[in-house]
C-alpha cells in the first residue's frame, strides 16, 4: 500500500486546516452547518482520517466524529442531521447519544435505527467538558449485540493524533519561550529527548491510523486487525504525550487558563472509549 499523500490529499488537508481555524470561534451549530455543507461527511477512510486528525488539533465540539464514525459505518447512510451508534452491547458511554437526531442500534436482529428523541438517555459528566458522553437508559437488556465497526476505532485513533499534535506544538511554543538559567527551556539536552519521544510516537500512531483507513478503504482482509493497531499504537502515544507535555508545561500546565488542559482531556477521552491501548493489544493476540 502506498503511505505516500497525494497532492488531492494535501490540499484537503491544508484546506481543514485552514477552515477549522476560521471557524473555530464560532458557535458550535455555526460549525457543524460549515462542515455538513463542505461535504466532510462523505470524504472515503483515508481523507475522513486526515479531516478527523485536524478536528483532534483543534478539539472540535461538533458530532462530527460520532455521525462519520459511529452512525454511518453501522447505517451505511448519513442521518438526518446528526447520529451516533450504540454497538457496545450494553449502550453505556454512547458518544453524542444526547443531542443525536438519528440512533443506530446494534442488535442481535440487524442495525435498527431510532430517532434520537424516542430514547430516553442521560448525559454523563467526563473529563472533556467540550465531550457528548451519555447512556441509552430506554433499551432492554439483551437488545444490544457487540461488534464495534473498524471506522470507529480508527476515528477515535486519528482524533487522538490530532489532539496530540497539538499538544506537541503548544509545548515547543513554550519551552522556546521558558527560559531557566538564562536559557530557554528548550535548548537542554532532556527537554530535547522528552520532544524527540513525543514526535516519534504521534508519526507512529498517524502511520498506523492511515493504514488502518487505506485497509478499511480497500476491504482489505487486515481492517480488523490494523483497526486494533492504530488504536492501540493512538491510547499509548496519548500516554506518552500526555506525560511529558504536561511535565515541560510545569506548574502552567496545571492551570485552567491554560490551553493544554482541552488537549490532554480530549487524547485521553480517545484512548478511554472503545477500549484502551491494553484492550486493543489482547484482542491482537486472541485474533
Amino acid at each position: 500500500m502506498e503511505f505516500e499523500l497525494d497532492e488531492d490529499q494535501q490540499l484537503l488537508r491544508r484546506t481543514v486546516r485552514e477552515t477549522v481555524a476560521k471557524v473555530r470561534g464560532r458557535p458550535e451549530d455555526q460549525q457543524w452547518s460549515t462542515y455538513r455543507r463542505l461535504g466532510w461527511l462523505e470524504a472515503p477512510p483515508l481523507e475522513l482520517a486526515l479531516i478527523l486528525e485536524e478536528l483532534g488539533y483543534a478539539a472540535d465540539p461538533t458530532p462530527f466524529l460520532a455521525t462519520a464514525t459511529w452512525f454511518a459505518p453501522l447505517t451505511g447512510r448519513l442521518p438526518e442531521g446528526s447520529g451516533t451508534a450504540v454497538f457496545d452491547g450494553t449502550g453505556r458511554y454512547v458518544l453524542d447519544a444526547d443531542r443525536a437526531d438519528e440512533v443506530a442500534l446494534l442488535t442481535p436482529d440487524g442495525v435498527v435505527v431510532v430517532p434520537g428523541a424516542e430514547l430516553a438517555v442521560r448525559r454523563i459528566p467526563v473529563l472533556d467538558p467540550n465531550l457528548h458522553l451519555a447512556q441509552v437508559e430506554a433499551v432492554e437488556a439483551g437488545a444490544l449485540a457487540e461488534g464495534v465497526p473498524d471506522l470507529a476505532l480508527t476515528g477515535l485513533a486519528a482524533t487522538a493524533v490530532g489532539a496530540c499534535r497539538r499538544i506537541l506544538d503548544l509545548t515547543l511554543d513554550h519551552v522556546k519561550r521558558r527560559v531557566q538559567f538564562g536559557r530557554p527551556l528548550g535548548s537542554f539536552q532532556a527537554v530535547k529527548h522528552k520532544a524527540a519521544d513525543m514526535h516519534v510516537a504521534i508519526e507512529r500512531a498517524r502511520a498506523l491510523t492511515h493504514f488502518s483507513a487505506l485497509t478499511i478503504a480497500e476491504d482489505d482482509p487486515r481492517r480488523t486487525r490494523a483497526a486494533h493497531m492504530a488504536k492501540a499504537a493512538a491510547g499509548e502515544c496519548q500516554r506518552l504525550v500526555f506525560r511529558h507535555g504536561l511535565q515541560l508545561f510545569g506548574a502552567m500546565g496545571f492551570t485552567w487558563e491554560n490551553e493544554l488542559q482541552y488537549h490532554l482531556k480530549r487524547a485521553q477521552a480517545c484512548d478511554l472509549l472503545l477500549g484502551t491501548a491494553s484492550a486493543h493489544r489482547k484482542a491482537l493476540l486472541a485474533s
